[in-house]
């Protein structure tokens, strides 16, 4: 297992993803001053973000199955537990997007490669 969202585990079978990029920010307020830089104070941690872009192949896994799987989580709105192989918790995050693109088909225009970008948001509560 690379990752598991909830339920879900990023695997070899499953949805292997070529790279996890993560993005975090935090906030400040600023105040106008005149003739300094403006004052800023710390408000907070601010949004968190995680993609995963990653490619699979017809003959190893049915992407497509995973997809429409993470495809019912999103639309529960839910918040799902974010957990690596090693065990590290990343947090709570909500599915934001999904992207897939089919390319080389069969006959029967099953793609024989998908490749895909998951968008997740951490929010402050999990599900599962």
């Amino acid at each position: 297992m690379l990752l598991a969202l909830g339920l879900f585990t990023f695997s070899i079978d499953t949805l292997a993803f070529d790279e996890i990029a993560r993005r975090a920010d935090w906030r400040h307020a600023t105040s106008p001053r005149i003739g300094a830089r403006d004052a800023t104070q710390f408000t907070g941690p601010g949004v968190e973000t995680i993609g995963l872009p990653g490619t699979v192949y017809r003959e190893i896994a049915d992407g497509a199955v995973s997809l429409d799987e993470l495809r019912r989580m999103a639309d529960t709105g839910d918040a799902w537990s974010l957990v690596d192989g090693r065990g590290y918790v990343y947090g709570a995050y909500v599915i934001t997007g999904i992207d897939d693109r089919g390319k080389v088909f069969f006959p029967d225009g099953t793609p024989r490669q998908i490749d895909f970008s998951i968008d997740l948001l951490r929010v402050d509560s999990a599900v599962a």
